[in-house]
């Protein structure tokens, strides 16, 4: 399955934003990356603007540009408001939800772990990372999996962190999908009327 494979530490200094989790580059160099990183201004069009956003949020979920236009699509034709559709589309998928309930310490990780048949949705194995999630729906770690060593310690370094709308089990290595998310309870910081507004050019 086609992904992005490039660097990822340019990537969030050019938005200036942890959006791969934290990096120490990011924490050092804090301008964006490039020859005249530290001088450049910043592009302060509508159009930039919008496009920037579009982007930052592909790469923070690890969509490709069709992926990303697909959901954009399904989204719109849902009740409700685009953009925050949007959002809660991104955070049900299976690869953020292994992220968000700290089975994998990146959704890079989490999304191999996926591909890789380590997480079944229902007590059935499910290997694709964009298979979106419906309430109710469990999550687990499969048994002959539990050993592995990724696993393990993102669970340790996830601490205490949960979210509204997932009930975690951390030491049975399983959750539950409760509902999508309120678009106050999703911590990343995208604007998503930006993306909107790019999209309905």
């Amino acid at each position: 399955m086609a992904r992005y494979t490039g660097p990822i530490s340019k990537v969030a200094r050019r938005f200036r934003d942890p959006i791969f989790g934290p990096d120490k580059s990011l924490e050092r160099k804090s301008y964006p990356p490039g020859q005249h990183g530290r001088t450049k201004k910043s592009k302060s069009s509508e159009y930039a603007a919008q496009l920037a956003e579009k982007q930052k949020t592909k790469y923070t979920y690890g969509l490709l540009e069709r992926q990303f236009r697909n959901l954009y699509k399904k989204a719109s034709r849902k009740k409700g408001i685009k953009g925050e559709n949007l959002l809660k589309l991104l955070e049900a998928r299976l690869d953020n939800t292994i992220f968000r309930m700290g089975f994998a310490p990146t959704r890079r990780a989490a999304r191999q772990l996926v591909t890789h048949k380590h997480v079944c949705v229902n007590g059935e194995v499910v290997n694709i990372p964009s298979y979106s999630l419906s309430p109710g729906d469990i999550v687990e770690i499969r048994e002959k999996s539990k050993p592995l060593e990724v696993v393990n310690t993102a669970i340790k370094q996830s601490g205490n962190k949960r979210y509204s709308w997932l009930q975690v089990d951390k030491a049975n290595y399983k959750g539950t999908f409760l509902a999508y998310p309120e678009r106050a309870d999703i911590p990343e910081k995208i604007n998503e009327q930006l993306i909107v507004e790019l999209y309905s050019k």
